[in-house]
């Protein structure tokens, strides 16, 4: 059996514990046996401590009580133990004799508590929380980077004995099968949004507020368009904050723009379906999720020459420095014309079809077999 280590739920990381989540179902799909366990919020849900109280009584489910429960699964004997985040390393300390295999979807924290500059800075604590991550990587038995870049990462700062651990990039595949939808479906799962005008034209952005995903940008490159072209800016995921707000009523843009708190999945592929792009010019990124499910939707992606980007985007990306905001609103009114637009459209649909979840999961099943695990 393959025992898959997920995160802590309270910490909000979505998008790695959808990455749990469809390993556990790839791998049972693939008729091997796993196992999903997570620690479970107890004194978490005491959220009305405060914040900084309500984090420290988190660690006492992450760190107190569910490394009890580990033991007890440990006991079973699984074949071999996949921590689904390399944020839980830490946890290799108390598995022992079995085979760890860790994901490492990106080391910037820990770069950032290194004194890197990632957009990642940490506090005291966090520095320490960062430390025992590294230690916990070092003792892994193989690291799997889902990009080249976080490979170079984990080569500079994980491996210091050069035969432990292994590191390889395992591509991601997608985490729900997005595709190119029919007009007529898109209009229609656009059409149960509320107050959504699905005549007008629109720019999307998919993310969160964190510093390295450069909303503010988006803003600034939208509002050099905005007397250039009559759409409008999407945001998917988090709501503005009231600073990005304040920054969009300064711009004259805020009557454009309009926000979709994390949408399902199947209206997030619609949005990818019927933008013009997907406008990403992160700062910092572990991989780009949303640059590959944009593209298997067949929309255009302008984003940053930054970290793993090119490496997800392909030839099919619209690339500029981070700074170069008047290049990536020349790119956004480039793909106004319909023409221009299909043409990146097809080149994404022929990139998208290298990120397959089913290559992921056997490869992830190669990699448990070469350390000994019986399948």
């Amino acid at each position: 059996m393959v025992l898959l280590i997920g995160n802590y739920p309270l910490d909000g990381q979505q998008s790695m514990q959808r990455f749990g989540t469809m390993m556990l179902q790839g791998l049972t799909a693939a008729g091997v046996a796993a196992e999903l366990i997570a620690p479970r919020p107890f004194f978490g849900n005491f959220s009305s401590a405060g914040g900084f109280v309500a984090k420290w009584l988190g660690y006492i489910d992450k760190f107190v009580l569910f490394p009890r429960r580990l033991r007890s699964k440990l006991a079973r004997r699984p074949s071999i133990v996949h921590i689904c985040d390399h944020s839980n390393a830490m946890y290799d300390g108390q598995i022992g004799r079995v085979p760890v295999v860790v994901t490492c979807h990106d080391l910037l924290a820990v770069r950032g508590a290194l004194g890197e500059e990632t957009n990642c800075p940490a506090s005291f604590t966090g520095k320490i929380l960062q430390r025992w991550i590294l230690r916990g990587l070092r003792r892994a038995t193989l690291i799997a980077c889902d990009s080249q870049a976080t490979y170079d990462d984990a080569l500079r700062l994980v491996r210091h004995d050069p035969e432990l651990p292994k590191i390889e990039v395992v591509t991601l595949g997608l985490n729900y099968p997005y595709l190119k939808l029919r007009e007529t479906e898109t209009s229609a799962r656009l059409a149960k949004v509320p107050r959504f005008n699905r005549e007008l034209p629109f720019i999307l952005h998919v993310g969160s507020n964190l510093r390295r995903k450069n909303r503010d940008g988006v803003l600034r490159i939208f509002a050099r368009c905005k007397d250039k072209w009559n759409g409008r800016l999407v945001f998917a995921g988090d709501l503005l904050d009231p600073e990005l707000m304040s920054l969009a009523e300064t711009l004259g843009v805020s009557d454009r723009v309009t926000q979709l708190k994390d949408p399902a999945n199947d209206l997030l592929e619609a949005l990818y379906n019927r933008a013009v792009a997907l406008m990403y010019p992160s700062r910092f990124e572990g991989f780009g999720w949303p640059v590959i499910e944009a593209q298997a939707c067949g929309c255009p992606v302008i984003c940053s020459n930054c970290g793993p980007l090119p490496e997800a985007a392909g030839d099919a990306g619209l690339f500029h420095d981070v700074d170069d905001e008047e290049g990536f609103a020349a790119d956004l009114l480039r793909l106004t014309d319909p023409t221009e637009r299909a043409r990146w459209s097809e080149k994404s649909l022929r990139n998208a079809e290298r990120f397959s979840t089913d290559k992921m999961i056997s490869r992830y099943i190669d990699i448990y077999r070469s350390l000994g695990a019986q399948l």
